[in-house]
């Protein structure tokens, strides 16, 4: 959640970046606190950025900070996906044991998928953190929009395949 509200709320200003910033802190709190008290790694990574954001943006004036953001949430997000994956825990894993009977926790099949699933997602954010760099690298190449719209089909096309795979295991495959 606290990542979907950054991508709409940030907007071109630094304003609007330290705002949506606090409003993500906030969000992180709120949506996930069960998540935190948890010890899911996705969520506490997610409110460690957010507070970064707000010491560096928000409170040292760390403009760099601001003009790099989109290679820096979007590196940060992948990066933390690709450490659960080589520590053995794939934050998709931490989800999948919140909904199944314990006696399923170490199923090697749930494992494996969990695992796949949480790759896709850290290839797509490496893939959408080349594009920030693309596109810190050639500013004026293409229009805002593109880049907003390419983000937008990079995170609708995770949370298409998570669905049709879920559905594709559940039926036995």
């Amino acid at each position: 959640m606290p990542w979907i509200l950054f991508l709409f709320l940030s907007g071109h200003t630094l304003a609007s970046l330290e705002r949506s910033i606090i409003i993500c802190i906030l969000a992180s709190l709120i949506f996930g606190f069960r998540e935190l008290r948890k010890g899911f790694i996705l969520h506490w990574g997610t409110l460690l950025f957010f507070t970064s954001c707000t010491i560096t943006l928000n409170l040292m004036d760390v403009t760099f900070v601001a003009k790099n953001m989109g290679i820096i949430s979007n590196g940060f997000l992948a990066s933390l996906i690709w450490v659960t994956i080589f520590i053995g825990k794939p934050f998709t894993l931490q989800y999948a044991r919140a909904d199944l009977p314990k006696e399923l926790w170490d199923d090697l099949r749930i494992v494996r998928s969990c695992r796949f699933i949480a790759t896709i997602w850290a290839l797509l954010l490496t893939f959408s953190t080349s594009i920030s760099c693309f596109r810190a690298l050639n500013p004026t190449l293409y229009p805002d929009r593109i880049y907003f719209d390419i983000s937008i089909g990079i995170i609708l096309g995770g949370v298409i395949f998570t669905s049709l795979y879920k559905r594709y295991k559940r039926a036995g495959h």
